[in-house]
């Protein structure tokens, strides 16, 4: 056996156990994220953290005269925590995981229209860059959580 050979023994070794570490980390970090966001929904810094988001968008303003404003960040407390323990469950109930996972994604998309319906998300003294703001830093974040949502979702649909 070439050391050629040997080296990608090894690789292929690390690289099957990277990807199995790899897969819980983003399924149950991404749990780790939804479970305690959303036990942060039930306090009123978050509530008003949430504010801006919510009352600028098309989609989320009427929740606010129907529920108000710490009424609908429990909502989301409730909904997020939901979700995050949905996908948690994907051990034993992969079916279950995999509604987890497509609600997660809707969630995002959800949050990630935030960035064109929340003013000041963008910074436009910037010499034409399109640039986000600390607001848009926040949101941004979403994007990499709604793809570990998408691959959450296909691995717990193939089983």
């Amino acid at each position: 056996m070439t050391a050629i050979t040997r080296l990608d023994n090894v690789l292929t070794v690390l690289g099957t156990r990277a990807e199995v570490v790899g897969s819980h980390a983003l399924r149950y970090g991404l749990v780790l994220i939804l479970v305690w966001i959303g036990g942060m929904k039930f306090t009123a810094y978050e509530a008003e953290g949430i504010r801006p988001f919510v009352e600028n968008s098309p989609f989320f303003a009427w929740t606010y005269p129907v529920f108000g404003v710490r009424g609908m960040s429990a909502v989301l407390g409730v909904t997020e925590i939901l979700v995050g323990l949905l996908i948690a469950a994907r051990p034993w109930f992969p079916r279950v995981s995999a509604v987890g996972s497509l609600l997660a994604v809707g969630m995002f998309l959800g949050t990630l229209s935030f960035l064109a319906t929340t003013p000041g998300t963008w910074v436009s003294d910037l010499g034409g860059f399109p640039a986000i703001s600390v607001l848009g830093q926040f949101l941004i974040k979403d994007a990499a959580l709604l793809a570990t949502a998408v691959w959450t979702f296909g691995e717990a649909a193939r089983r």
